[in-house]
């Protein structure tokens, strides 16, 4: 087990410049359908300011910047994800990955021609060093590794000659802080009930799995793990992050609607088993009452105090011919981490005033967090029905942790759905 003196130590490459947190506001970038949005984030004032827009050819799915902060990587298709939301789709039937130079304001230039990638990329990141662009498929599940070149651009994809273990639905890649391996959440599926009388109908539950793998020099990966309980089943990781000082792993368990912790060990593999489980929703039984339900990603506070995570209940039901929302819980959860133990517990459930909360972000001072409503959805009001819009909601994080509804800032999501949202400061 890493010992807190060599774990700090091993972040130190990762740590945020200083000069970000002087500024008074951060670019803070938002993909609506094809187009990248960029706001002036103020997070004294909790505000978003747009400032101008790039289109691509195809949906924007995930964005990761370079350690450097000098370089953004987009990942972008137009195919469908086979669950949740589906929103506008263009005639373009390639995948992408994209490079942009980042100017000092924030401002985007694409660097270099983007890379084509075999299938829909669903997650992307960089290693801690900036040397790799590691992408995720959910189907085939699996991972490429892309050569980052000195100018930020990125190159074609690493071959890979070792039997590799993807799972089922790969969700998220990420780096390990110590950086000798990569992480990869693969979902799985739940199953699909059998509907009577319609042959072939119904599906077996696809396991889920938490994969380990180590990341060589020329960005080779080798298996060296495999994260599962009850041989996958009920066992769904969606997206994890780690603890900035200490060796705690938290899952978002998508299927599960829970919070797992795991511990980082000293070779970058995980504990076999989570140390803790949590319910992350108030009802435990809110999967059954409400179809749809599920939780969505999850990040630590800076401070390493805190760590949050999204209730996703975007599911339907028929009145009167329209599709309203079922119930489902649509929240932040704040869970509060025991220094000692690394053990989360429940400090806030605040309503997310959105549907669909698919990404968030926080600003690398801990003081604002902002979550991105997918798509608009339509609820019971008395009689009738009412839109709750698609948008950004916008919380302050009070010194405790805990968070503080400030504002909601609708957006127009007519040629696409807002898939995403992040900083240059994402770790």
């Amino acid at each position: 087990m890493l010992d807190r003196r060599t774990f700090a130590g091993l972040l130190g490459a990762a740590a945020l410049p200083g000069t970000a947190q002087a500024k008074t506001t951060l670019p803070f970038y938002a993909a609506t359908g094809p187009n990248l949005a960029i706001y002036d984030l103020d997070p004294d004032a909790a505000s978003l300011t747009l400032r101008s827009s790039i289109a691509l050819p195809a949906n924007i799915q995930y964005a990761w910047p370079h350690p450097s902060r000098r370089f953004l990587y987009v990942i972008a298709s137009n195919s469908q994800p086979p669950s949740g939301p589906a929103g506008v789709a263009g005639s373009d039937t390639n995948h992408y990955a994209f490079a942009f130079r980042v100017a000092p304001d924030g401002s985007l230039t694409q660097q270099g021609e983007p890379v084509l990638l075999p299938v829909r990329p669903v997650h992307c990141t960089t290693d801690l060093k900036g040397h790799f662009l590691l992408v995720a498929y959910n189907n085939p599940s699996s991972v490429s590794v892309h050569p980052i070149g000195p100018d930020g651009g990125i190159g074609a994809a690493v071959p890979q000659y070792l039997k590799l273990d993807f799972g089922i639905y790969a969700h998220q890649v990420r780096a390990t802080p110590i950086n000798n391996t990569i992480t990869v959440c693969s979902r799985g599926n739940d199953p699909v009930p059998r509907t009577p009388g319609v042959v072939g109908s119904g599906k077996a539950e696809d396991p889920g799995q938490i994969e380990v793998f180590d990341i060589r020099p020329g960005g080779q990966l080798r298996q060296a793990q495999k994260v599962t309980l009850n041989g996958g089943m009920d066992f769904g990781p969606r997206h994890l992050d780690f603890h900035p000082t200490k060796p705690f792993v938290y899952v978002s368990m998508e299927r599960e609607n829970s919070i797992y912790t795991y511990w980082l060990l000293e070779d970058g593999t995980l504990s076999e088993i989570p140390r803790f489980q949590r319910s992350a929703l108030l009802d435990k039984d809110g999967k059954a009452r409400h179809p749809g339900q599920t939780v969505g990603p999850i990040h630590v506070h800076p401070n390493g105090k805190h760590v949050y995570q999204t209730n996703r209940g975007s599911g339907t039901t028929l009145v009167n011919g329209q599709k309203v929302s079922n119930g489902g819980e649509n929240s932040i959860v704040v869970w509060n981490i025991d220094s000692a133990t690394g053990e989360p517990s429940l400090a806030q459930r605040i309503d997310a005033r959105g549907f669909e909360m698919r990404t968030f972000t926080i600003d690398p001072a801990g003081k604002v967090l902002v979550a991105a409503a997918t798509t608009p959805l339509l609820v019971q009001d008395g009689r009738g029905v009412r839109t709750v819009s698609a948008g950004f909601s916008i919380f302050k994080i009070l010194p405790n942790g805990t968070l503080d509804f400030v504002r909601k800032i609708d957006v127009d999501t007519s040629h696409g759905i807002l898939f995403w949202c992040g900083l240059l400061t994402m770790a």
